[in-house]
C-alpha cells in the first residue's frame, strides 16, 4: 500500500517545489521507496530541484497517449530509493486536462507501487488543483510566515472545502445546488461558517447534513511554514489556524518550520538539492523532522487534533 502526500500552496514562490524535492530524497534517505510527481503542469521544475535534466517523456505523453502507461515514465535518480516522473509543461494544454483525463491520471496515480508518492502541485486554486490534492485527506499545504501568503493559504483550503462538498453529492442534487448558493455569499466578518451550511443540508434529510460534517471532519490538513526569520513567525500559524476554524470548521496540524536559508538560492543556481550538499544544515535538519514526523502519522486513522496549539509549541524545535 502506498502513501499518497499532495503538496500545494496557495501561492507561488513559498519554496513548495523545493521542499518536495528535499523532502523526497530525505525520505529515501531513511529507506523509503519514494516516487516524487511533478504534477505542476503549467510550470514543471521539480526536475531542476532533483538536478535532473528535462529530457525524459512526462505526464503529458501519458495524457495524448493511449498505449503508455504512467509507470512506464517513472525515471531513476541518482539517490537510491528515489523515483522520479516528470511533468510537461513543454506540451500545451497539459495543465488543462479533461475531467476524465484527470481521473484517468489519478487512478494510475493510486496504483503505483512505492512506498510515499509525492505530488508537487501548482500554485493556486484551480479545480485540477484541488482535485489532485483531494486524492489524500492530510495533504501538505506550504506557507510563508507573511499576511499574503497566511491569506493565500486561507483561500485555498476554503476553496478546497468547498470544492470536497460540491464534489460530496449527486450531479443536479438539491445539496450541490444548496452548497452552490451558500458559497456564493461572503462568510467572513459574518456568524456563517461551512458548518451554517452542513445545517442547511440538513433540512434538506439528516443525511446530508451528517455527511457534510463527517467530510469537513475527516479533511485535515498539514502545514508547513517555510522561509520564516524568527520565532515570532510563529505566531501568524495561530491565525490561519483561528480563521480556518471559524469560517470553514477545520482543524489543521502543523508538522514543520523551515527557516530562511541563502543555501535555497545556491541550490537552485547549481541545480543541487540541499539534503545532498548540505546535509547538516539547520534546513536538513528541519527536513528530516518533517519526515520523521510523516513517517509516525497513521495515514488510516483520524489524527490527533491540537485544541490549544501544541503542534505550534512545538514548531520551536525546528529553531
Amino acid at each position: 500500500m502506498n502513501t499518497i502526500i499532495p503538496i500545494a500552496s496557495g501561492k507561488g514562490g513559498v519554496g513548495k517545489t523545493i521542499f518536495t524535492a528535499n523532502l523526497g530524497i530525505t525520505l529515501a534517505k531513511m529507506g523509503k521507496t519514494v516516487i516524487a510527481i511533478d504534477l505542476d503542469l503549467g510550470s514543471s521544475n521539480l526536475h531542476t530541484c532533483l538536478g535532473i535534466k528535462n529530457r525524459h517523456p512526462g505526464i503529458g505523453n501519458f495524457i495524448y497517449n493511449k498505449g503508455i502507461s504512467l509507470e512506464s515514465l517513472i525515471v531513476k535518480t541518482d539517490i537510491d530509493r528515489l523515483y522520479f516522473i516528470p511533468g510537461d509543461s513543454l506540451i500545451p494544454g497539459t495543465a488543462n486536462m479533461q475531467y476524465f483525463i484527470k481521473k484517468k491520471l489519478i487512478k494510475a496515480i493510486q496504483n503505483l507501487v512505492a512506498d510515499y508518492i509525492l505530488l508537487d502541485l501548482g500554485a493556486g486554486t484551480s479545480y485540477n488543483i484541488i482535485d489532485f490534492f483531494l486524492i489524500s485527506k492530510t495533504g501538505l499545504l506550504v506557507t510563508t510566515p507573511e499576511t499574503t501568503s497566511i491569506l493565500s493559504a486561507y483561500a485555498f483550503l476554503k476553496t478546497t472545502v468547498f470544492r470536497m462538498l460540491f464534489r460530496s453529492f449527486p450531479v443536479k442534487s438539491k445539496e450541490r445546488e444548496l452548497i452552490h448558493n451558500f458559497l456564493t455569499e461572503r462568510i467572513e466578518g459574518t456568524d456563517n461558517s461551512f458548518i451554517t451550511l452542513t445545517n442547511l443540508l440538513r433540512n434538506i434529510s439528516p443525511e446530508s447534513g451528517d455527511y457534510g460534517l463527517k467530510q469537513i471532519a475527516d479533511f485535515y490538513p498539514r502545514v508547513i511554514l517555510n522561509i520564516g526569520r524568527n520565532k515570532q513567525a510563529i505566531t501568524l500559524g495561530s491565525k490561519l489556524r483561528q480563521i480556518c476554524k471559524k469560517n470553514i470548521g477545520i482543524n489543521m496540524e502543523y508538522i514543520g518550520f523551515i527557516e530562511y536559508t541563502e543555501l535555497v538560492s545556491a541550490s537552485i543556481i547549481n541545480r543541487s538539492a540541499i539534503m545532498l550538499t548540505s546535509p547538516d544544515s539547520q534546513f536538513a535538519r528541519a527536513l528530516r523532522k518533517i519526515a520523521e514526523n510523516l513517517i509516525n502519522i497513521t495515514y488510516l486513522e483520524k489524527p490527533t487534533l491540537y485544541d490549544f496549539g501544541e503542534d505550534l509549541e512545538n514548531l520551536d524545535n525546528f529553531i
